[in-house]
Protein backbone atom coordinates (compact mmCIF):
# COMPACT_ATOMS: atom_id res chain seq x y z
CA UNK A 1 0.00 0.00 0.00
CA UNK A 2 1.52 3.67 -0.77
CA UNK A 3 1.21 6.42 2.07
CA UNK A 4 -1.46 8.00 -0.58
CA UNK A 5 -3.85 5.05 -0.05
CA UNK A 6 -3.51 4.90 3.38
CA UNK A 7 -4.42 8.39 3.96
CA UNK A 8 -7.08 7.92 2.17
CA UNK A 9 -8.23 4.83 4.21
CA UNK A 10 -7.51 6.47 7.36
CA UNK A 11 -9.51 9.49 6.40
CA UNK A 12 -12.09 7.79 5.67
CA UNK A 13 -12.72 5.73 9.16
CA UNK A 14 -11.52 8.84 11.18
CA UNK A 15 -14.73 9.51 11.74
CA UNK A 16 -17.59 8.75 14.11
CA UNK A 17 -20.31 7.07 12.44
CA UNK A 18 -17.76 5.59 9.49
CA UNK A 19 -15.95 3.63 11.84
CA UNK A 20 -19.22 1.79 13.34
CA UNK A 21 -20.23 1.31 9.89
CA UNK A 22 -16.98 -0.40 8.75
CA UNK A 23 -17.31 -2.61 12.03
CA UNK A 24 -20.48 -3.41 12.02
CA UNK A 25 -19.35 -4.20 8.18
CA UNK A 26 -16.01 -6.77 9.18
CA UNK A 27 -18.79 -8.65 11.82
CA UNK A 28 -20.98 -9.21 9.22
CA UNK A 29 -18.00 -10.53 6.74
CA UNK A 30 -18.02 -12.09 4.45
CA UNK A 31 -22.15 -11.79 4.04
CA UNK A 32 -22.00 -8.09 4.16
CA UNK A 33 -25.15 -6.00 4.57
CA UNK A 34 -27.83 -4.31 3.10
CA UNK A 35 -28.62 -0.30 3.86
CA UNK A 36 -31.38 -0.92 5.41
CA UNK A 37 -30.14 -3.75 7.82
CA UNK A 38 -26.93 -1.19 8.94
CA UNK A 39 -29.71 1.53 9.21
CA UNK A 40 -31.87 -0.37 11.58
CA UNK A 41 -28.34 -2.18 13.40
CA UNK A 42 -26.73 1.43 14.01
CA UNK A 43 -29.42 3.62 14.18
CA UNK A 44 -28.23 6.31 11.22
CA UNK A 45 -30.90 7.82 9.36
CA UNK A 46 -30.74 6.42 5.52
CA UNK A 47 -29.15 9.26 3.86
CA UNK A 48 -26.67 9.52 6.24
CA UNK A 49 -25.53 5.71 6.29
CA UNK A 50 -25.47 6.69 2.42
CA UNK A 51 -22.74 9.37 2.73
CA UNK A 52 -21.10 7.52 4.51
CA UNK A 53 -21.06 4.63 2.73
CA UNK A 54 -20.18 6.72 -0.54
CA UNK A 55 -16.67 7.38 1.22
CA UNK A 56 -15.95 4.00 2.66
CA UNK A 57 -16.54 3.18 -1.24
CA UNK A 58 -14.27 5.56 -2.05
CA UNK A 59 -11.51 4.34 -0.18
CA UNK A 60 -11.60 0.97 -1.23
CA UNK A 61 -12.25 -0.27 2.87
CA UNK A 62 -15.45 -1.39 1.74
CA UNK A 63 -16.96 -2.91 -1.76
CA UNK A 64 -20.85 -2.93 -3.36
CA UNK A 65 -22.76 -5.92 -5.10
CA UNK A 66 -25.75 -6.19 -6.75
CA UNK A 67 -27.90 -8.99 -5.28
CA UNK A 68 -31.30 -9.34 -7.02
CA UNK A 69 -32.98 -5.48 -5.76
CA UNK A 70 -30.52 -5.27 -2.92
CA UNK A 71 -27.30 -3.30 -2.80
CA UNK A 72 -24.83 -5.58 -0.20
CA UNK A 73 -21.72 -3.72 0.92
CA UNK A 74 -19.13 -5.68 2.25
CA UNK A 75 -15.80 -5.18 3.84
CA UNK A 76 -12.75 -5.33 1.82
CA UNK A 77 -10.34 -7.77 4.10
CA UNK A 78 -7.52 -7.57 2.04
CA UNK A 79 -7.80 -3.66 1.75
CA UNK A 80 -8.08 -3.66 5.37
CA UNK A 81 -4.90 -6.04 5.95
CA UNK A 82 -3.04 -3.55 3.76
CA UNK A 83 -3.79 -0.82 5.75
CA UNK A 84 -2.37 -2.51 8.63
CA UNK A 85 0.54 -4.23 6.86
CA UNK A 86 1.22 -0.52 6.05
CA UNK A 87 0.96 0.98 9.29
CA UNK A 88 2.94 -1.86 11.33
CA UNK A 89 5.71 -2.35 8.38
CA UNK A 90 8.35 -0.74 10.52
CA UNK A 91 7.47 -2.15 13.95
CA UNK A 92 10.36 -3.29 16.03
CA UNK A 93 13.26 -1.71 13.80
CA UNK A 94 11.06 -4.16 10.58
CA UNK A 95 11.73 -7.16 12.50
CA UNK A 96 8.48 -9.48 12.36
CA UNK A 97 6.60 -9.65 15.34
CA UNK A 98 6.93 -12.46 17.41
CA UNK A 99 10.52 -12.98 16.37
CA UNK A 100 13.10 -12.41 19.51
CA UNK A 101 14.44 -9.26 17.93
CA UNK A 102 11.09 -7.70 18.24
CA UNK A 103 10.76 -8.85 21.81
CA UNK A 104 10.87 -5.05 23.14
CA UNK A 105 7.95 -4.44 21.10
CA UNK A 106 5.18 -5.06 24.15
CA UNK A 107 2.46 -5.14 21.29
CA UNK A 108 4.31 -7.97 19.09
Amino acid sequence: MEEKEAIISLAALAQEQRLRIFRALVGAAPEGMTPSGLSAMLDVPASTLSFHLKELLHSGLVTQERESRNLIYKPSITRMNDLLGYLTAHCCQGAACGTASASTCADC
